[in-house]
């Protein structure tokens, strides 16, 4: 089974259907046949925090999504633990030549830790660790 990383990225683009990659994710993901998507906490909780203060009908919108994300049988969400956050940091620390984020940092390591090779996102940052973005 085909295995892809989902970044923050992805998420936000398919929960506002006036965000400028909307239609292009949602047509990617309406495509997405036995695949099987892992994502992290730390990814959720920067979706939460992109639409913070974005009113609250976009609040509700985004913690239904969320709660959809941890239900769904198909997306698998790694838990955030003490190990992951000091992981992420001594990627972040090595990549002081990069903006990375420390959320982007964590992803990277577990799509490492799970052999993943592909990403739902168009964060370079991605590709200069060699992985695959799938949005160009």
């Amino acid at each position: 089974m085909r295995i892809l990383f989902a970044d923050t990225f992805y998420w936000v683009a398919l929960i506002n259907p006036r965000d400028d990659w909307y239609d292009r994710v949602f047509k990617v993901s309406s495509l997405l046949e036995q695949v099987q998507i892992v994502t992290t906490e730390e990814v959720l909780i920067e979706v939460l925090t992109f639409y913070a203060e974005a009113g609250i009908q976009m609040r509700q919108r985004t913690i239904a999504f969320v709660d959809s994300i941890l239900s769904n049988a198909t997306t698998q969400v790694i838990e955030q633990s003490h190990e992951s956050f000091l992981s992420g940091l001594k990627l972040y620390r090595q990549r002081l030549d990069k903006g990375y984020s420390l959320t982007d940092c964590i992803s990277m390591n577990t799509m490492e830790e799970f052999n993943i090779l592909e990403v739902l996102t168009h964060d370079q940052h991605f590709v200069q660790e060699g992985f695959t973005v799938l949005f160009r």
